[in-house]
């Protein structure tokens, strides 16, 4: 082989060595191209993702269901402090109050259907509607309610109330004893009232004309609750401030813990009230 054949050789190989380093930059530079679109794409899937569920968790708080959890034992022995439970929000249909942080933008109540006497509801406390209550529906609207002696008066009949067995409250860490009541409404629904003592501040009261759209709550801790039975600060309820009725208690934790202590859980979850009904 000549000279210049061995250049034309060196020549040719040259430019194949070249040829193969551009090609190996234009694959590389492709693989960091593609890496990056990934990288991007993945980031823009997983805020889809979370937009979308907290989308439908909105839409869920809304139009159906909302969690709450009772601070006080006004409701004894129906709900116990460290109940946590669904509401339904549909029941009674719509009002403000029914969207997160209730911005007024309509009036009254869409789709709205009327509770039973005996419905255990959530509402907003008409003399500061940033504050939800739990109570019963005990007078719909026209009906008068009195107390007498402690026991429940509707329309000038008293409410059918038999003797049970004492409930034992144990929330303070001492067992007290305190006597337990079933009262039957003029509708047939049952449960069960506490009468804490004799001659309670609550026991005697004026007679009560429930208002048109008003409803009249009362707490089934009869001796302790602050209900509609305390004018100044309660009252009738308007129709407009029921948020939903109480369905489901779908966990439940005694002695004060709070519900994230879960090395707790095996003690203080009261496991016989998860997933139990509301009546």
């Amino acid at each position: 082989m000549g000279a210049q054949d061995r250049r034309r050789a060196q020549e040719v190989a040259d430019k194949a060595v070249e040829k193969s380093i551009a090609i190996s930059k234009d694959e590389r530079s492709m693989s960091v191209s593609t890496e990056g679109k990934r990288r991007e794409g993945g980031l823009a899937e997983g805020g889809r993702v979370v937009f979308h569920a907290l989308l439908i968790a909105l839409v869920i708080r809304t139009l159906l269901f909302q969690p709450f959890n009772i601070p006080s034992g006004s409701m004894k022995a129906t709900l116990l402090i460290g109940d946590y439970l669904f509401v339904s929000k549909y029941s009674y249909g719509y009002s403000h109050y029914s969207l997160p942080l209730s911005p007024p933008l309509f009036p009254g109540r869409v789709f709205g259907s009327m509770p039973e006497r005996g419905d255990v509801v959530v509402f907003r406390l008409p003399k500061d509607d940033s504050t939800d209550y739990i109570k019963r529906v005990i007078g719909l609207p026209g009906d008068r309610i009195k107390m007498v002696d402690g026991l429940l008066h509707i329309n000038g009949v008293a409410v059918k109330r038999e003797r049970v067995d004492d409930f034992i409250d144990d929330e303070n860490g001492n067992s007290e004893r305190v006597r337990r009541w079933r009262e039957t409404l003029p509708n047939g629904v049952t449960y069960q009232s506490l009468d804490l003592q004799d001659n309670g501040f609550l026991d005697n009261t004026q007679e009560y004309l429930v208002p048109p759209g008003h409803y009249f709550m009362m707490g089934d801790n009869r001796d302790n609750s602050t209900d509609s039975r305390v004018l100044s600060a309660v009252g009738y309820v308007p129709f407009e401030n029921l948020v939903g009725k109480a369905q489901i208690i779908f966990f439940s934790i005694g002695d004060g813990e709070p519900a994230w202590h879960i090395w707790s859980w095996p003690r203080s979850v009261r496991w016989s009230r998860l997933f139990t009904m509301v009546r």
